[in-house]
Parts: C-alpha cells; sequence; structure tokens
C-alpha cells in the first residue's frame, strides 16, 4: 500500500504503460495523418525500424566515428572463450549489455572474469563487451534535426546514480530501506545485494549501489536543460552531421564538462537511441505531469514532421506487413530476455 501512495504522488514511478496511454490518441492521429503504422521508419533511415525498438547497438555503433566510442566488442550468445580474451583487452570493470536491449535490462557491470563467466553462462542472447568510461558526469542529449536545417539539442538529463550515506550504524540494505527511490525502483533481494546488504558503511560514507544508469534502476534523473545554448547546439549537430541519416533521437554519453562537451573534447558516446528514445528530463522529481505531457507530444510532433519530410527524399515507411513482423519479434525477445 505505501509504494501504490507513492506512486499516485508521484508520477515518475507509473508503469509506461499508464503513463503513455493518453500519448497512444495522439499517436493515433499521427498513423491516421500519415496513412501508415509505421511512419516513424522513416525519421532515422540508417537505423532499422527507425531505432523504435529492436535496433541493434552494434549496427549504430557501425554509425559513429571511433574517436566519440569507448572500445566495444560483439559477442554472439554464449562466447565464453572470445569474451574472456576480449574482456582482458578492454580490463576490468567494463559494461555487458544486450545487443538489442532497453531500460537497462541485462546491463551488468563486470568485475571479474569469473563474473563474467557467469554473465555469459545466463545471458540468452547476443551482447556486448563495453569499456568502463572514468568521466564524471553521465549525461542524455536528445537531439533533433529537420533534413533541410541545422538541428538543436531539445532536451538533458543528468544521472544521479543510486547511493547511500553511511550513519556508522544501519547495514547498507537498511539505509536502502530508508530510501524511497531504493525502496520503489532497487531489487533488495539481487545477488549484489545479497554480498553487500549487511556491510555497515562508515560516517558520511557515501556509496553508489546501482552504477547503471537507467531510471528503473534507481537512477535519479535530473533536468539540466539551462545548460542548452547555441555552442552546445553547433557541437551537437557537427557530431550528428558526422553519423550519416541520423535525425531524432538520444545520445547517452560521458564528459569531463559541459565546457569540453561544447568543444567536442573529453566525452564518450555510450549509446544512442532513435525513434523510441524519450526526452527524459521529464522525469526530474516534481516535474508537472501536464508538462511532461507537453514535452511528450511535442517531440512526437517533430518526429512525425521529420519522418514525413524523409519520405518526401525518398525514405519509404515500413509497409504494415513488415512492420508488424519486426514487432512481434521484438516481443518474442522480449519475453526472452525476461524469463532467462
Amino acid at each position: 500500500m505505501k509504494k501504490l501512495f507513492i506512486r499516485l504522488r508521484h508520477w515518475e514511478y507509473w508503469p509506461f504503460s499508464v503513463l503513455y496511454f493518453p500519448v497512444f490518441f495522439y499517436y493515433a492521429w499521427l498513423i491516421l495523418k500519415h496513412r501508415s503504422f509505421f511512419f516513424f521508419t522513416a525519421s532515422n533511415p540508417s537505423i532499422e525500424f527507425g531505432g523504435m525498438v529492436g535496433e541493434k547497438k552494434s549496427d549504430i555503433f557501425d554509425l559513429i566515428p571511433d574517436q566519440y566510442m569507448p572500445k566495444t566488442i560483439l559477442v554472439g550468445k554464449g562466447g565464453l572463450e572470445r569474451a574472456a580474451l576480449e574482456a582482458e583487452k578492454i580490463g576490468f570493470p567494463l559494461i555487458a549489455k544486450p545487443d538489442v536491449g532497453e531500460r537497462g535490462n541485462w546491463v551488468s557491470k563486470i568485475q571479474t572474469q569469473n563474473a563474467l563467466k557467469e554473465y555469459v553462462e545466463t545471458c540468452p542472447v547476443d551482447f556486448l563487451l563495453q569499456e568502463m568510461v572514468d568521466l564524471p558526469i553521465e549525461l542524455g542529449v536528445f537531439y533533433v534535426k529537420y533534413p533541410d536545417r541545422p538541428g538543436e539539442v531539445t532536451s538533458i538529463v543528468r544521472k544521479d546514480f543510486l547511493t547511500v550515506v553511511g550513519d556508522g550504524e544501519s547495514t547498507i540494505r537498511d539505509l536502502l530501506k530508508k530510501n524511497t527511490r531504493a525502496r520503489m525502483t532497487a531489487d533488495l533481494a539481487s545477488d549484489h545485494l545479497q554480498l553487500i546488504g549487511n556491510n555497515i558503511p562508515k560516517i558520511g560514507e557515501q556509496l553508489v549501489i546501482e552504477p547503471i544508469g537507467n531510471h528503473c534502476r534507481g537512477t535519479k534523473f535530473l533536468s539540466d536543460n539551462h545548460e542548452i545554448d547555441e555552442a552546445l547546439n553547433q557541437a551537437f549537430n557537427k557530431l550528428a552531421d558526422q553519423i550519416p541519416d541520423f535525425y531524432f533521437g538520444r545520445f547517452d554519453i560521458k564528459c569531463e564538462s559541459y565546457n569540453d562537451l561544447k568543444y567536442l573534447k573529453n566525452f564518450s558516446i555510450l549509446e544512442l537511441n532513435g525513434a523510441g528514445a524519450e526526452p527524459a528530463h521529464i522525469y526530474q522529481p516534481g516535474y508537472p505531469l501536464w508538462k511532461a505531457y507537453k514535452d511528450i507530444l511535442w517531440h512526437l510532433s517533430v518526429l512525425s514532421d521529420i519522418s514525413a519530410l524523409n519520405r518526401k527524399k525518398g525514405h519509404s515507411y515500413w509497409s504494415f506487413k513488415r512492420g508488424f513482423k519486426k514487432w512481434k519479434a521484438h516481443q518474442r525477445y522480449n519475453r526472452l530476455l525476461a524469463i532467462s
């Protein structure tokens, strides 16, 4: 009952299907407008399905210049020997994540070869090993570009990872139970917390409990939209111009500072998300729900406009048969990840 009460008061914890239910009516209008269920597939022609769902991260990474990426290796399902060899080249700790995935599902920070072995033996799909980027600021930067003019940054979210502060008496598990965000998102029965949950941090000691920057895994999303300026727009135009046929989506990056980012220095792209990305600043605690819907609908309208312009340039919308087949395949894939 306490969790239900918290969800009623704080919409950021609502299930995706509940939050987006009103948005589906606007999407239905866009379907009628375009006479296509899958108009968004023309938004980013170089990304499968426009990047709405089911795209391979490895294919997207191939579009991004190497100097902006951490070292990332694709490993086939069960490929323990290759994984162990590549992990030694990359170095521990590293990040393992499915080649096709979303919302932090099966994303893990791997510290040792034994942990990697366990991940490989249990992960049911092809996965990526990615170098751990040691930079202090993690951001989600949403960028849109109409095909006939320069683009702009429309949303910035800064990620504040789930952390506890020791009092010298309470265990990590007890500290998490006192934390509303942890109670709503953390898996207190996870293997990780089974290992560290009884540890007692010193007074004032800060411990990052969840190093993966996903909202559904306890990360607090903070709006940094005040950092958007002409210099940042120019930097991301320069960056996006180096990625073929990319017009709409979110860069997940780590950087040293905003000043460096504006000169495309000391930063690394962790992921690039397409049509299915959200302007994640809306999850700032206390952000008004009506403003969140306004921002979501505005970005959908831009997605619609970009798709229409790209269609005029010769990039066709996917047919219903092709798009429905892709959607069903993605549903089967998600069930595989959930069951395993």
